[in-house]
């Protein structure tokens, strides 16, 4: 059966994933990328080196975001999100890291994979702190679709 989420699913969604795709449109270009977020509504909060996505969505401030929770091809639920890009500075860059420092940290680190990765657990919390952007994508508009045998 196929058919649209509601907004309680749809915000289910954005809160139980970490990778979602940006897309983007500047100069006669698309580009869409994966990207590790943190959903605090009405944000998309995310991080990233200087390069052709942040170049573009300067340019262009009305950005797609997309995620997918996918079990098999037809048991699925995807999120369409629209909405314009904020870089971020000062109190609002660190409020943002934290939600992403928080969110990420128990993903790297845990019993099983510290002996088995040798993670260094103070670099990998450390490196938060020296991300070169940090910006959030105010949301306009969501939208859900769902596919469940």
């Amino acid at each position: 059966m196929l058919g649209k989420l509601n907004q309680k699913q749809i915000e289910y969604v954005l809160c139980s994933q970490t990778v979602g795709r940006v897309g983007c449109y500047a100069d006669g270009q698309v580009y869409i990328v994966p990207v590790t977020y943190v959903y605090e509504e009405p944000f998309i909060f995310g991080y990233t080196k200087e390069g052709l996505k942040i170049s573009m969505m300067r340019k262009n401030k009305h950005v797609c975001f997309e995620v997918d929770a996918i079990q098999n091809m037809v048991n699925w639920q995807c999120v369409v999100v629209q909405g314009e890009y904020e870089e971020l500075s000062g109190e609002d860059s660190q409020h943002a890291l934290f939600l992403l420092k928080n969110r990420m940290t128990p993903l790297l680190i845990s019993e099983t994979t510290l002996p088995a990765t040798g993670l260094d657990t103070h670099n990998s919390l450390t490196a938060f702190q020296h991300v070169p952007v940090a910006y959030r994508i105010r949301i306009t508009d969501k939208t859900g679709r769902y596919e469940k045998r």
